[in-house]
């Protein structure tokens, strides 16, 4: 039989996804962090993977599903978060432009799996699935009180789910983690998990964020790490720069369509920045949606015109989806670069007819 006569839809789908196979798993198996050192992995949309000089290894929002994949639904759901706060009813065109860089049923060593909230972006049942089949110790699953109904429905067991609340603190290896109020306003008006006569938003008082969503810090020998989820700008981030001192912050930033505040804006990357007194600030969840996609040089521009008038103490720094970024040793670089090989050219003499043809 001829190749291609035994090539089926299933067989591509398993040869080609995830776009990046095992790569990114070996590597952070494979990574030896240095004494006084963090290491994290960008995984795509806020998601990340932090290693200790302990290997102890966390993942925050690991996400592997996706957006739309047919235009055949006109309109979103009713009640759905976005038609919520536009009152819009078309469907938003949110499809994945990120690759999955991560394969997470190759996973073979974590220590904790942490959820800043439940939208589905941010929570996953794949890598719960992979985490209770595939490793031996009883990992927790941490996160807010619907994060933990979510995982529960899924089949997450009992005893390894662990709700937080602002003010909890976990150890985990050598990591504190310290949760901490979220600004995620687009939480409040998610209504998924109601009763549908609840899900009328109009005239009624928000529900308790803290159930909802939180932001991390994690401190490590290496430094403080603050991770806010999906959060929007708030003044109070000027009182968590006052109440812990914070080395890398990360935010989520987009270009929010016309009508919709759903992600920060350069300046608001900024303006947390300054407010939380970080040394670096890491934009992400830019990557991830079409509808919501920007160029992250905007925010070094902006940077760049307003540091010495307002006498920033921090610098931005532009990740790549998969890239390694190590603390404190980083610390003075400002894009991440994909490897680009080749380091071993001329080691051995060109296998070319002549060397002129170079």
């Amino acid at each position: 039989m001829s190749k291609v006569n035994e090539i089926t839809r299933e067989s591509w789908i398993l040869g080609a996804f995830p776009e990046w196979g095992a790569w990114l798993n070996e590597e952070i198996d494979d990574e030896v962090v240095k004494p006084g050192n963090v290491a994290m992995w960008w995984i795509g949309c806020v998601g990340i993977w932090m290693k200790t000089e302990s290997n102890t290894n966390i993942c925050v929002d690991p996400w592997f599903g996706n957006g739309k994949q047919s235009t055949k639904a006109t309109y979103m759901r009713k009640y759905h978060q976005m038609n919520n706060m536009t009152g819009g009813r078309l469907n938003q065109p949110n499809r994945r432009a990120s690759p999955i860089v991560i394969d997470p049923f190759k996973i073979t060593q974590i220590d904790a799996v942490l959820a800043t909230h439940y939208h589905r972006d941010h929570i996953d049942p794949f890598f719960a699935a992979s985490v209770l089949q595939n490793i031996e110790k009883k990992v927790p699953f941490i996160g807010p009180k619907e994060a933990i109904n979510i995982w529960r429905e899924w089949g997450v067991p009992e005893d390894r789910l662990m709700m937080v609340k602002p003010g909890d603190e976990i150890q985990i290896g050598d990591i504190t983690i310290v949760a901490l109020e979220s600004y995620d306003r687009t939480c409040l008006v998610t209504t998924d998990g109601l009763p549908e006569d609840q899900k009328e938003l109009r005239g009624k008082c928000p529900s308790d964020m803290d159930d909802k969503a939180v932001n991390y810090l994690f401190k490590t020998k290496a430094g403080n790490i603050y991770h806010s989820g999906d959060s929007h700008y708030s003044i109070r981030y000027a009182k968590i720069g006052k109440d812990y001192d914070i080395d890398v912050a990360f935010g989520s930033y987009g270009e929010n369509p016309v009508g919709m505040m759903d992600k920060m804006t350069s300046i608001d990357i900024l303006r947390m920045a300054e407010a939380l007194k970080t040394q670096v600030v890491i934009p992400l969840h830019y990557d991830v949606w079409t509808n919501f996609k920007c160029d992250p040089k905007e925010i070094t521009m902006l940077w760049d015109y307003k540091k010495d008038k307002l006498e920033y103490k921090f610098k931005p720094y532009i990740w790549e989806v998969g890239g390694k970024y190590v603390w404190p040793a980083d610390k003075d670089k400002m894009f991440y670069t994909y490897r680009r090989g080749f380091e071993d050219c001329f080691d051995e003499e060109p296998n070319v007819p002549f060397t002129s043809i170079l």
